[in-house]
């Protein structure tokens, strides 16, 4: 029985996980060898194609796989039962026969039926990029939310690709609880499948509830969201502004989990800096949709401080497909900073005027020697200072300081007395009206 067959059990309890999470799980043992299989179609150079298989090596890496061969194609159109052409698949089976390999990891993503009829054909175990990132994402979670993200992500990945797995599938199904004598194991595995996705569903929405209460009660200063490709430092960027000890580590998606910090920017303005989980090219879109909860860090930011990791020769690529995530979050037209983080390990100055040309400009970085942190702090602070926002407020009298703070640091737009109070419409930083909102000076008419 492949992996593919083995992740549901009939004679599973409802209560227990459909696909469990290992800290070793099929690719992480060690021991498994693995080959490569990348399709260039129209439109892709076979430059792109080799930087996407480079990528699909880390990821096998990460996975706990060692890549012992690669295998690349250019067609006009997929082969609709195998991806690849006949040709190809033969030439595969007959190297995969002469190798240790166990593993063919396609850097595609597959339909169910053509990871069906390669494993067929291949007579080994064949995973397609999807899976394979799903793969890594349930070995990092760590917290509740996390797990629950990824078997979301990971039972809405396998319920189209169930098939008959064990012998005893033809036989009928019966008694209280099932739909009736004509239900076959098969269909038994699917009901089970989405009531598990239908419970997890439910789970993240109470989570996500819980996130928006802590989320407001952080609304005491601007909020900021780093963003970037994976492996572009951007939790060790958050470590140098804020001088926490968030774990960084030079893997991909080692963070999954949103980690606040309160970043100071100068006397009497804070920011809380959120770190979050890293974007790749061809990201499953069940994940992105599972970790909506997550990632609304993103979306209810005052502003993205994107992180680029200026060193890696696919940077302009990379951004773009941070671009493309942002606009499938809704977040593509908020204000941005952008880092051009690693500038230690740039060896072409040309590089960063590339990129600022293409992108605008930028702060250059490096967050693991130091340099650039004053910098950064500043851009967030003048972007955020930027960002006004129209409030009235209710202010008493006798809070003279506190109304010279507001001409100082806002517009007032429009003033009046009424007995003791002063009644102002000014645009405000969004510091600055954080503040007036803890200590009660915002008017009833503006909350």
């Amino acid at each position: 029985m492949t992996e593919r067959e083995s992740r549901v059990s009939p004679g599973r309890d409802k209560k227990t996980p459909l696909y469990l999470h290992e800290e070793r799980g099929p690719l992480g043992d060690g021991a498994e060898t693995a080959v490569l299989v990348g399709v260039g179609l129209a439109g892709d150079s076979v430059r792109s194609v080799e930087r996407s298989l480079d990528e699909l090596a880390e990821l096998a890496r990460t996975a706990g796989a060692r890549v012992v061969g690669r295998f690349r194609q250019r067609r006009t159109r997929i082969e609709g039962s195998t991806y690849i052409g006949k040709g190809k698949v033969q030439a595969l089976a007959a190297a995969l026969a002469e190798s240790d390999a166990r593993l063919v990891l396609f850097d595609n993503n597959l339909a169910p039926a053509q990871g069906r009829n390669l494993e067929k054909a291949l007579r080994t175990k064949v995973i397609d990029r999807s899976e394979l990132i799903l793969h890594i994402f349930a070995i990092h979670a760590r917290t509740e939310t996390a797990k629950l993200q990824v078997e979301l992500a990971q039972l809405e990945y396998t319920l189209p690709r169930l098939r008959r797995l064990w012998d005893h599938l033809s036989r009928l199904g019966g008694g209280i609880g099932t739909r009736g004598p004509g239900e076959t194991q098969l269909e038994v595995d699917r009901r089970r499948v989405r009531e598990r996705i239908d419970f997890l569903k439910k789970s993240l929405k109470k989570l996500a509830a819980s996130r928006d209460v802590q989320r407001k009660g952080r609304r005491a200063c601007a909020t900021a969201a780093l963003v970037g490709y994976t492996n572009a430092g951007k939790s060790t960027l958050l470590n140098l502004l804020s001088g926490a000890n968030v774990k960084a580590e030079d893997e991909l998606f080692s963070t999954l989990d949103t980690t606040s910090r309160v970043v100071e920017l100068g006397r009497d303005y804070p920011v809380v800096l959120s770190d979050t989980v890293g974007f790749i090219r061809k990201l499953p879109h069940a994940l992105v949709a599972s970790f909506r909860a997550t990632l609304a860090e993103v979306v209810e930011a005052d502003l993205l401080v994107h992180v680029v990791d200026a060193s890696n020769e696919d940077a302009e690529g990379q951004i773009l497909t941070v671009h493309e995530v942002l606009e499938e979050l809704g977040a593509s037209d908020k204000p941005t900073v952008l880092v051009l983080n690693k500038i230690d390990r740039v060896r072409d100055p040309l590089v960063v005027n590339h990129l600022t040309r293409r992108f605008g400009p930028a702060v250059v970085a490096s967050a693991r020697t130091g340099r650039g942190a004053d910098e950064i702090r500043a851009e967030i602070r003048e972007a955020l200072v930027a960002m006004r926002r129209e409030v009235a407020l209710d202010i008493p009298a006798a809070e003279s300081a506190e109304v010279a703070r507001v001409y100082r640091e806002g517009e007032v737009i429009e003033r009046r007395f009424e007995g003791d109070r002063v009644l102002l419409r000014v645009r405000l930083p969004i510091p600055s009206l954080e503040r007036c909102r803890r200590k009660g000076f915002v008017a009833a008419s503006s909350r």
